[in-house]
C-alpha cells in the first residue's frame, strides 16, 4: 500500500511540475508577444506611422462605427485621400473577437473597451481599399474606400 501511495505522489508531483512548466512557457510567450507589439508600435513611430488616439479630438472626416454581434457597422465607408480621418468606434457587445481595431497599413491597433467610444485619427495617403478589422487577422472587419 505504501508503494502505491509513493508512486501516486510521484505521479502527481510530476504532473504538477509539467503544468507549472507549461504555464511558465505560456506566460513567457505572451510577454514576448507583448514586447513584439510594442516594438511594432515603436517601428511604426520611426517610419512616421500614426498611433491611435483614444481622446475626444476629432479631425477632418468623421466615421462613427459600432461593433455589434454582426461585426463592425457600417462595414464600409468612403473617405478622401490626403484628408484627416477620425474613426469613432464603440464596442456594444462582449460576444465578439473585435475587441481591438487594427489597420496594418498605418500601424494602428487600438483596444475597444465595452460601451466606451474610442477615437482613431489618421490621414490616408493613397487611394484604394483600406482594410480594417479585429486583431485575429481581421476575421471580423470592413473596408474604408479611399478616393
Amino acid at each position: 500500500m505504501t508503494n502505491v501511495s509513493t508512486r501516486t505522489k510521484a505521479l502527481f508531483t510530476g504532473v504538477a511540475a509539467l503544468l507549472l512548466a507549461i504555464a511558465t512557457s505560456e506566460a513567457r510567450a505572451a510577454d514576448d508577444m507583448g514586447k513584439r507589439d510594442h516594438e511594432k508600435v515603436d517601428q511604426g513611430r520611426k517610419k512616421g506611422k500614426q498611433e491611435p488616439s483614444t481622446g475626444p479630438k476629432k479631425l477632418g472626416q468623421t466615421v462613427e462605427m459600432k461593433v455589434t454581434d454582426k461585426g463592425f457597422e457600417p462595414a464600409s465607408a468612403t473617405v478622401k485621400k490626403g484628408e484627416p480621418v477620425t474613426l469613432v468606434i464603440t464596442r456594444m457587445t462582449d460576444k465578439t473577437c473585435a475587441t481591438d481595431i487594427v489597420i496594418d497599413e498605418y500601424g494602428i491597433k487600438a483596444t475597444l473597451p465595452l460601451n466606451k467610444p474610442v477615437t482613431v485619427n489618421f490621414t490616408p495617403k493613397k487611394a484604394g481599399e483600406l482594410k480594417y478589422g479585429c486583431a485575429m487577422n481581421k476575421m471580423i472587419g470592413g473596408v474604408l474606400s479611399v478616393q
